[in-house]
Order: C-alpha cells, then sequence, then structure tokens
C-alpha cells in the first residue's frame, strides 16, 4: 500500500489538538505525530525563538531563519521517529507540518515575495531535507476573532501565556491571510470551522475531517 500523509493544519486555535485526539479514536491504526516536537533538542530551538530569545527584528531576515528552526525539527523528527512506518506503508497524520512555515513565516514578507519564499521553502524541506510531501492537507479555517476567544480559553483568560504568534492579532489576521493563499496554490482542503461568529460543534467538524480522510483514502 502507498504511504500517504495527511496534514491537519490551521492557525491557533482552531482546534487541530482537538481532533486529533478525536481521530485517534478512529483510526487506531494510524501513526500520529505533531509539530513542533517540543520535548526534542531541535525543539528547544523553537520553544526559544518564540519565546523571543533571539530578539530579531528584521522581518526579512527572520522568515528565513525560524524556517530553517522549525526545518531541522521535522527533519529530525522524520528520520528518528517515523521514518520507519512511512516506509513501511504506514498512515501518517500530522498536526501541521511544512505548511506551518507557509503560513507563519511567509507573512513576514512582502506579498510580492510569497512566491518566491514558497519555491525555497518547499525545496529546502521536500528536496534538500527529502522529508515526505503530504498526500494531502486539510485546512481548518477558523476566523481569528474566534479562534482567539477558544485560546483565551484554554489558558483560562491569561493573556500573557500567549506565545509571540497567538499574541498579536493583526500578525495573525495576516496569517489567515497567507493560508487561504497557500491553500490556493496547493490544493489544499479547506473546512470551513466558525458561522455566525461562533465555532461550529466538534463533532460537526470532525465529521467533515473523516469524510475528507476516508475520500483520500479511497
Amino acid at each position: 500500500m502507498a504511504s500517504k500523509l495527511i496534514v491537519i493544519e490551521g492557525l491557533d486555535g482552531g482546534g487541530k489538538t482537538t481532533q486529533l485526539e478525536l481521530l485517534k479514536k478512529d483510526y487506531p491504526d494510524f501513526r500520529f505525530i505533531t509539530f513542533p516536537n517540543y520535548s526534542s533538542p531541535s525543539g528547544q530551538i523553537v520553544s526559544n525563538y518564540l519565546s523571543g530569545v533571539y530578539n530579531e527584528k528584521d522581518n526579512s531576515v527572520s522568515a528565513y531563519t525560524a524556517s530553517s528552526f522549525y526545518a531541522i525539527d521535522r527533519y529530525t523528527s522524520f528520520k528518528t521517529d517515523w521514518e520507519k512506518d512511512y516506509k513501511e506503508g504506514r498512515t501518517i497524520i500530522s498536526a501541521r507540518y511544512v505548511s506551518s512555515n507557509a503560513i507563519y513565516q511567509m507573512t513576514k514578507l512582502p506579498s510580492e515575495k510569497w512566491a518566491e519564499y514558497m519555491d525555497w521553502l518547499f525545496d529546502i524541506e521536500y528536496n534538500k531535507f527529502s522529508i515526505p510531501r503530504p498526500t494531502s492537507t486539510i485546512f481548518l479555517d477558523m476566523p481569528v476573532e474566534v479562534s482567539r476567544k477558544l485560546l483565551l480559553k484554554r489558558y483560562n483568560g491569561d493573556v500573557e501565556k500567549l506565545d509571540a504568534h497567538e499574541s498579536d492579532l493583526d500578525f495573525m489576521n495576516a496569517c489567515r491571510k497567507a493560508a487561504l493563499y497557500v491553500a490556493e496554490k496547493e490544493n489544499w482542503h479547506i473546512i470551513s470551522c466558525a458561522e455566525n461568529g461562533l465555532p461550529k460543534p466538534i463533532e460537526a467538524i470532525h465529521e467533515m475531517i473523516k469524510e475528507a480522510i476516508e475520500k483520500l483514502l479511497g
């Protein structure tokens, strides 16, 4: 059986973690992974970046340096953890992947540089690092104003617990714009997760994700 890598993507607070846990019950034979892997040495570099340790103010530099941190984390995870499962034909479902770099880092560049950045990113990760290309990416599209409320609920209203990305609403809105741009270019499967300013029921979103997965599995 040909290997399949299905990515569940979305902005912070969009419900990826919740949906991944539900999918684990539906597909016990699948392998589930998530990024970044904060428990790994490479994940610590990502943690340092998110906490502002590097204090990189030049967005044109930060877009590429930060992308490299996340790319190394994915490469490390693949080579030390799930490469064997993938090569043996096991279906892999990943919460976040290369798509997250495209969403979060591309926004630091002017829009006329987005296509150039995407070419660089996909070449580095898929060609130079040789990690698998996804069979499909499912994007959970949750408007920023809705996901912000869900994030604050997760943190019991403590704004201080938001990371460098989560705390910047303008940045998050830019990320959603970038996500929809990449989704069109890369033919992602988009699932609308909100209606009338409120999140759709978790189970309803779950059923839409399952339907998309079953279609991919044939």
